[in-house]
């Protein structure tokens, strides 16, 4: 499988990227063709000898993160971004995989790889950990205006995903709010709440808060993109803070207690592990004719070779075919 990845995009390229796809080589069977400026990623390939599974494609192009996505279709053909979705588009690659700029992986992937007949908005789709499982965010950063019609086609994708990607047999769905009532919420909500009960009462929980997310009371949240994504950096922060705080009250404690907690250092391992975005590695771009992973522009080398699991899974899953029949079934 061949899987294109931007090497230039995010906070720590391109030597984490490049590390990262040197273990994904190593741990999967999986080709990489490299994008971004050829001297450069030449250079920090070279500290890790001959990667035969690992190709460069050139991209001399550098699109900075806080770049107008507008500009990537015609100033910057030759970025990783627009080469990674034509790759995409020409069928010479199976998946894209990203820390840059979002929106311009946004861009790239809607005009150039295209959209799923009937979905208005591509809409970042990011897993995260609850009491009961994993939880779908949709949108979790794609779109930050919305109208009704696309958090109804973000409930609908959400489904699809959770069902068949996480084998999760009757996904329940909830819309993201200030309070259960139905009343509550912007106009946008409520018209979105309206919609979304009419098309799939069955799936249909009703309105959720941000508490409900950790709770696991559903297994899709929808919501727009603005929303989204502040609620999925309030998670991260907030998992952060449980270890670190943690860490330090152990540190600070007798040393008794230090020896209880030296006993249970697998179980704080673990734990840590679940609240880490790294272990996620990326979310996918659903509702594009292609699979797009956004990786977090902090990402690692343990993020980014996850980013490429996770970029694997949706190509052996079929997540576009299945989403696409899905969306025609519900529709």
């Amino acid at each position: 499988m061949k899987i294109a990845v931007d090497g230039i995009g995010g906070d720590r390229a391109p030597g984490e990227v490049i590390k990262g796809c040197v273990d994904a080589c190593e741990k999967y069977d999986v080709e990489i063709i490299l994008l971004g400026p050829r001297e450069l990623l030449e250079r920090e390939l070279l500290k890790y000898g001959n990667i035969s599974k690992i190709i460069i494609e050139d991209a001399p192009q550098v699109v900075a993160m806080d770049e107008k996505p507008t500009r990537i279709l015609h100033d910057f053909k030759d970025s990783a971004f627009f080469k990674g979705a034509k790759l995409i588009k020409e069928g010479q690659a199976k998946a894209f995989v990203s820390a840059g700029n979002t929106g311009a992986i946004l861009a790239a992937s809607t005009f150039i790889i295209g959209r799923i007949k009937g979905v208005e908005r591509p809409a970042i789709a990011t897993v995260v950990p609850s009491l009961k499982g994993d939880v779908i965010i949709i949108d979790a950063g794609a779109n930050v205006v919305c109208k009704p019609i696309h958090l109804l086609q973000f409930a609908l994708m959400g489904k699809v995903y959770a069902k068949n990607i996480l084998s999760i047999e009757k996904p329940r769905v909830g819309l993201l709010s200030n309070g259960e009532e139905r009343e509550k919420g912007t106009e946008l909500v409520k018209k979105a709440y309206s919609m979304i009960s009419e098309e799939m009462p069955d799936n249909f929980y009703g309105n959720v808060e941000g508490r409900d997310i950790g709770l696991g009371t559903v297994d899709v949240v929808v919501t727009d993109g603005f929303s989204g994504n502040l609620v999925l950096k309030a998670i991260e922060g907030a998992g952060k803070l449980f270890t670190s705080t943690l860490k330090k009250s152990i540190m600070d404690s007798s040393f008794t207690a230090k020896m209880g907690a030296l006993l249970m250092r697998k179980v704080f391992s673990d734990l840590k592990r679940r609240f880490d975005y790294r272990e996620y590695g990326g979310s996918f771009l659903v509702g594009v004719n292609g699979v797009s992973v956004i990786a977090h522009g902090s990402s690692d080398a343990l993020a980014i070779r996850n980013a490429i699991r996770v970029a694997m899974k949706g190509v052996e899953m079929n997540l576009v075919e299945k989403i696409e029949d899905g969306l025609e079934k519900e529709t």
